[in-house]
């Protein structure tokens, strides 16, 4: 069921620091002078609404800390410009990189908040260059921008698209270099990765297709695909906690269930991994 609370917050995360980094994470706070696996990721990751995320749930089968550097609406931009926490991230034994939306990360055509990656900043010159007729002070939020971009010109929206894939392609092939490919990449979605190129606005990760994973696959330990299943699915937002005014968000979110199947998944894989 769902725990609807007061508006203070229906959920402690218990939000701590790590190392050097100004972002907080989602506690309690893990100890990094042991063996370790990192968790790095969006809001599944973090588990909002979720009591237990699925990098907790991991821990106890693996008997070692799982550290959980997800961060709400994170794109890779965030941990490029932390080097404190990809330093941390390249000391664990392994790390789960979940596979995050292109849309969140600065690129030719925009600028985005170097921590609050859904953030938009300011067009560039190019981008107003492409759509002279916008008036880009409108917007505060990237998937509002692109969701106007693509109804104003839906031939010149492709083109924003084609740079954000390959401007994602290239971070992600970045991190995992300096991570030394010691990661997992893990889809999470309603959905399988589609075939081809997508630049559709609805669901999550935004303009990821199979052909951009499959290039990423020889630089990775392994890729586990987890789309929602049929159970998470009918299950929706219950279990999760969040207060009335939460409950829109919550129900477009990963549940219980869905966590719970990806922690079931995750486990054994990485005992693998980790000998």
């Amino acid at each position: 069921m769902t725990f609807p609370v007061a508006a203070h917050g229906a959920l402690d995360y218990f939000p701590c620091r790590y190392g050097r980094s100004r972002v907080l994470f989602r506690g309690p706070k893990r100890p990094l002078d042991g063996p370790y696996v990192a968790f790095l990721g969006g809001t599944e990751t973090y588990g909002r609404f979720i009591e237990t995320p699925f990098p907790a749930l991991v821990e106890p089968a693996l008997g070692q800390a799982c550290i959980n550097f997800g961060v709400i609406n994170a794109g890779l931009d965030l941990y490029l410009h932390d080097p404190g926490i990809l330093s941390l991230a390249e000391r664990a034994e392994i790390t789960v990189l979940q596979i995050l939306g292109a849309q969140n990360m600065s690129n030719r055509y925009y600028s985005v908040h170097p921590r609050r990656n859904d953030r938009f900043l300011r067009a560039s010159d190019r981008l107003q260059e492409l759509f002279p007729e916008v008036d880009f002070t409108d917007f505060h939020f990237n998937r509002h921008l692109l969701g106007h971009l693509r109804d104003t010109g839906p031939d010149r929206f492709e083109q924003v698209v084609e740079e954000l894939r390959l401007a994602w392609l290239a971070r992600m092939k970045h991190i995992l270099t300096l991570l030394r490919g010691r990661v997992v990449l893990l889809w999470l979605a309603d959905h399988p990765p589609p075939a081809g190129p997508v630049s559709g606005l609805d669901g999550s990760p935004l303009f990821i297709d199979r052909t951009m994973i499959e290039a990423l696959r020889p630089r990775a330990m392994d890729v586990l695909e987890m789309p929602r299943s049929e159970e998470a699915r009918r299950r929706g937002a219950p279990g999760m906690l969040h207060t009335d005014f939460e409950a829109a968000a919550a129900a477009e979110l990963l549940g219980p269930q869905a966590h719970a199947e990806t922690a079931e998944a995750l486990a054994p894989l990485l005992q693998d991994l980790l000998g």
